[in-house]
C-alpha cells in the first residue's frame, strides 16, 4: 500500500509539473515576444547553419560513386568547395546566432533581474516578514538564472535540432524509405521515454530550487549572525543545519543525475539498435546491389544527423524543464500584490503637518488571531504620543501602521484628515523619519548612508545634521571623515556611533512625523548627554510617537498609551496615569523599585528622595533612557 501511496504521489507531481508547464508556456512565449525579430533571425541562421552541414554527408554518396569511378577531376573539385564553402557557411552562422541570440539573452535576463527586483521592493512588509532573505536574494538572482536557456540559445538550439531532424529525416527516406520507417518505430519509443523524463524532471529541478533557496536563507542569517554564534560556540550546531541542507541538495541533484542517466542509457542503447539494423538491412541491400556504397555511407552520416540532432534535444530539453521552473517561480512572486499597486489612482499627500489619528483600528497578521482591537487616538501635530504595555501588546504594530507598512482590518488612520489608504504611500512616507533601537546602516560610507535618505543635500547641510547628532566628534577623527568606509551594517563603528549616524540620517531627512523607537538605548550615559540637544531639535514641532520600555523616559509626554492584548487599557499623562493607581500606575511602581534596587544601596535615600535621580542614573552607566528621559522629562 505504501508503494501505491508513492506511486500515487508521483502521478500528482507529474500532473502538476505539465499543468504548470501549460500555464507557463504562455508566458514563455510573452517574454520572447519583444524579441521575436531578433529570434525569428537566430532560426533564420540556424536554420542556414543546419542545411549547410548537409552538404557534408552528401558528398561521399557523389565521389565514391560518380567522380572516384569516372575519373572526373572537375566534379571532385567542385564536391570539395562545395564542402568548404557550406563549412564557412555553417561556421559564419554559428558566430553571428552566438552574437545575436547569446546576448540578447543575456541582456534579456540583465532586465529580467531588475524587473523582479524592482517588484520585490515595492512588496508590503508582510512579504519580508514571511520570507528569509537569502530566499528573496535567490529568487531575483537563481530563480532568473534558470530562464537564461529558454530566452538565449537555448529553445533556438531545442527548434533548430527538431528541425535538423526532420531535414535528415526526410533524405533518409528519400534515401533508402524501407530501412527509414523501421528506424520511425524506435524514435517513437525514445520520443515517450524523453517525454516522460520531463515529466519526472519538472518536480526534482522546482524542489532544487526551493532547496536553494532554503540553504542561502539559513547561510545568510548565520553569517549575518556570526557574532551569536560564535558567542554561544555554535558552530557544530550551524554546520550541522547547512550540511543537513547540503545533504538534501545533494540527494536532489543525484535523483537529477539518474533521471538524466536514464535518459542518456536510451540514447545509447537506440544508436545501438540503430547501428545494428543499418548493417543487417544496408548490408543485405548492398550484397544484392540494390543499395550503392556511396549511399550507405552517406545514409550513416545522415542518420548521424537525425540521431545527434535528438541526443542534444534531451540535454536541450532537460535544461529547459529548469527554465520552465525558473520562470514559474519568477511568476509566483509577481503574483505578490505590491503595495502600491493601486497607487495611481489614489491622491497625491500635500505637505502634511503632523495630526495623525487612529479611528476604531483594528488588525491582525493571521486570519482570526487580531493583534490590535478598534483603537482610537489622536496625536497634534507637535506633540509626543508615548507607547507602554508588555511585549506583544501590539505596540510595535501600531508604529508599523503609523508608517503605512500594514494597511488596518477595519477602522481607518487619518493624517491631516486624510484616510492613509487612499493617498499615494510613497507621497507620505516622504514625511516620516525613523530611529530605531537597532538602525540598518548600509556598507559604504558615513557620507552615502546620511545621504541614502536624502541625495540632494549639500554638503552644508550634512555638516550640521552631523554636527547636531554630535557626529563630528568622531567622525572628525577618521582619516577619511565622511568618506570612512563602516562595513557592512555599520560594524566598524560602535553601538553609539551606528546611533548617532542613525538621528544625523533622521535630521537631514526633516520629518513631519518622527517615530522613535528606544532610539537612545544603544548609547551610553555620556553619549546620551551629548546628543540630547540633537534629539531636541529634532523632536520639536513633530509628531513624534516614542516606544518605551522604561518608564522613567516619558514623563513629560503629551499622551501616554498603556496596551495590552492590543486594546488601549489607560490614557492620560504621566501625573493623571499614576492618580489613577491602574495599570500604568502598577507598571511604574513595579519598575520604579527594580531602579531602586539597581541604584542605591540597603538604608540609602532613593534617587527620587534626594532629588539626583539623574544623575545616579548618568553614573551608573545604564543605557536606554538617560537622554530620551531627560528630553521628554525637561529636566537638566
Amino acid at each position: 500500500m505504501a508503494d501505491a501511496g508513492k506511486k500515487k504521489t508521483r502521478k500528482e507531481k507529474r500532473a502538476e509539473a505539465w499543468q504548470a508547464f501549460r500555464q507557463t508556456l504562455p508566458d514563455a512565449i510573452q517574454l520572447a515576444r519583444p524579441q521575436a525579430a531578433l529570434w525569428t533571425l537566430g532560426l533564420g541562421l540556424l536554420l542556414v547553419g543546419r542545411i549547410a552541414g548537409l552538404v557534408l554527408p552528401a558528398a561521399p554518396k557523389f565521389l565514391i560513386d560518380s567522380a572516384i569511378p569516372n575519373g572526373d577531376t572537375r566534379q571532385l573539385y567542385l564536391i570539395i568547395g562545395a564542402v568548404l564553402v557550406a563549412t564557412l557557411i555553417q561556421g559564419l552562422c554559428a558566430f553571428a546566432l552566438t552574437q545575436t541570440i547569446s546576448k540578447a539573452g543575456q541582456r534579456l535576463i540583465a532586465q529580467l533581474r531588475a524587473r523582479i527586483h524592482h517588484h520585490v521592493s515595492r512588496l508590503p512588509i508582510r512579504y519580508y516578514d514571511n520570507h528569509k532573505t537569502g530566499e528573496v536574494v535567490s529568487r531575483v538572482m537563481n530563480d532568473v538564472e534558470g530562464v537564461r536557456n529558454l530566452v538565449g540559445t537555448g529553445m533556438v538550439e531545442f527548434i533548430g535540432g527538431v528541425l535538423t531532424a526532420a531535414m535528415a529525416f526526410a533524405i533518409l527516406l528519400w534515401l533508402n524509405w524501407q530501412l527509414t520507417l523501421g528506424i520511425f518505430v524506435f524514435l517513437i519509443v525514445f520520443a515517450a521515454v524523453m517525454i516522460g523524463s520531463f515529466s519526472v524532471l519538472g518536480p526534482i529541478f522546482k524542489e532544487r530550487q526551493e532547496l536553494t533557496a532554503d540553504i542561502s536563507g539559513r547561510l545568510t542569517e548565520g553569517v549575518a549572525g556570526i557574532r551569536v554564534v560564535k558567542a554561544y560556540n555554535m558552530e557544530p550546531k550551524e554546520r550541522t543545519v547547512f550540511g543537513d541542507g547540503i545533504q538534501s541538495l545533494l540527494r536532489n541533484v543525484l535523483r537529477t543525475i539518474n533521471a538524466i542517466s536514464l535518459v542518456a542509457l536510451s540514447s545509447a542503447v537506440l544508436i545501438g539498435i540503430l547501428g545494428s539494423l543499418i548493417m543487417v538491412v544496408g548490408g543485405r541491400q548492398l550484397m544484392a546491389g540494390t543499395l550503392t556504397i556511396g549511399e550507405f555511407i552517406s545514409y550513416i552520416l545522415y542518420l548521424g544527423f537525425l540521431v545527434a540532432p535528438v541526443s542534444s534535444i534531451v540535454m536541450i530539453g532537460t535544461q529547459l524543464s529548469e527554465a520552465f521552473v525558473g520562470l514559474q517561480r519568477m511568476k509566483e512572486v509577481l503574483r505578490e500584490e505590491p503595495e502600491d499597486a493601486d497607487e495611481e489612482s489614489r491622491a497625491p499627500m500635500p505637505a502634511v503637518d503632523g495630526r495623525v489619528e487612529f479611528r476604531d483600528v483594528s488588525f491582525e497578521y493571521d486570519t482570526e488571531k487580531p493583534v490590535l482591537h478598534n483603537v482610537s487616538f489622536v496625536a497634534e501635530p507637535g506633540t509626543v504620543t508615548a507607547l507602554v504595555g508588555p511585549s506583544g501588546s501590539g505596540k510595535s504594530t501600531l508604529i508599523g501602521l503609523v508608517a503605512a507598512f500594514f494597511s488596518p482590518k477595519s477602522g481607518a488612520i487619518l493624517v491631516d484628515q486624510r484616510d492613509l489608504c487612499t493617498v499615494r504611500v510613497h507621497d507620505y512616507r516622504a514625511s516620516l523619519g525613523v530611529v530605531l533601537q537597532e538602525n540598518f546602516l548600509f556598507a559604504g560610507t558615513i557620507k552615502e548612508n546620511l545621504l541614502y535618505i536624502r541625495p540632494d543635500a549639500t554638503e552644508a547641510a550634512l555638516r550640521e545634521a552631523i554636527r547636531l547628532a554630535h557626529c563630528d566628534e568622531f567622525v572628525d577623527r577618521f582619516p577619511d571623515g565622511m568618506d570612512t568606509v563602516i562595513g557592512e551594517r555599520g560594524v566598524k563603528l560602535s553601538g553609539g556611533q551606528r546611533q548617532r549616524l542613525a538621528i544625523a540620517r533622521a535630521l537631514l531627512a526633516n520629518p513631519r512625523i518622527l517615530i522613535l523607537d528606544e532610539a537612545t538605548s544603544a548609547l551610553d550615559s555620556e553619549s546620551e548627554a551629548r546628543i540630547q540637544e540633537g534629539l531636541a531639535t529634532l523632536m520639536r514641532g513633530r509628531t513624534s510617537f516614542v516606544i518605551a520600555h522604561r518608564l522613567s523616559t516619558i514623563r513629560k509626554a503629551t499622551t501616554i498609551l498603556v496596551l495590552e492584548d492590543g486594546r488601549i487599557v489607560e490614557r492620560g499623562t504621566h501625573a493623571e496615569l499614576l492618580a489613577r493607581k491602574g495599570r500604568y500606575s502598577e507598571m511604574y511602581s513595579l519598575q520604579h523599585g527594580v531602579e531602586e534596587n539597581v541604584f542605591n544601596c540597603p538604608g540609602e535615600k532613593s534617587p527620587e528622595e534626594s532629588g539626583e535621580a539623574p544623575q545616579k542614573e548618568s553614573k551608573s552607566g545604564s543605557r536606554g533612557s538617560g537622554g530620551l528621559s531627560r528630553l521628554l522629562t525637561g529636566e537638566d
